[in-house]
């Protein structure tokens, strides 16, 4: 058995999204009370080869497709998108950045942005 290498570790994300084609992963985003959820669509990726960089409150998201022996097929139908995944998102100061989490399961990247404690929302007493 061979081991398991990082294909995104050996590229800087930059030499990655300039120098390889690239997707743009399908994103859902969505509120919840204490928090936003953003989940990245990422077929074909191996959770050691996704990075995020979280950077000047730019969230990018990379991941690397292993395409093994895809020179030597002979298609008879290619309808299937071949390249690394790349995608950058601005986050907002109500972004709590200390505490973005992220989990990686069945091809998909699951990124929870907590809201800072003055962007949730509270009940005000009226006295």
């Amino acid at each position: 058995m061979q081991a398991n290498t990082n294909l995104v570790d050996k590229k800087t994300l930059e030499e990655i999204f300039l120098n390889e084609a690239h997707l743009l992963p399908l994103v859902d985003i969505y509120e919840q009370n204490d928090e936003f959820i953003l989940i990245a669509n990422m077929p074909g990726v191996e959770k050691e080869n996704t990075k995020i960089k979280l950077e000047d409150g730019n969230l990018t998201i990379i991941g690397k497709k292993d395409t093994g022996n895809l020179n030597n097929r002979k298609y008879f139908l290619n309808e299937v998108p071949y390249g690394s995944y790349y995608r950058e998102f601005k986050i907002a100061d109500t972004i709590d950045s200390s505490k973005i989490e992220a989990t990686f399961e069945n091809g998909q990247l699951i990124v929870r942005l907590p809201k800072s404690e003055t962007a949730k929302s509270r009940v005000i007493n009226i006295s």
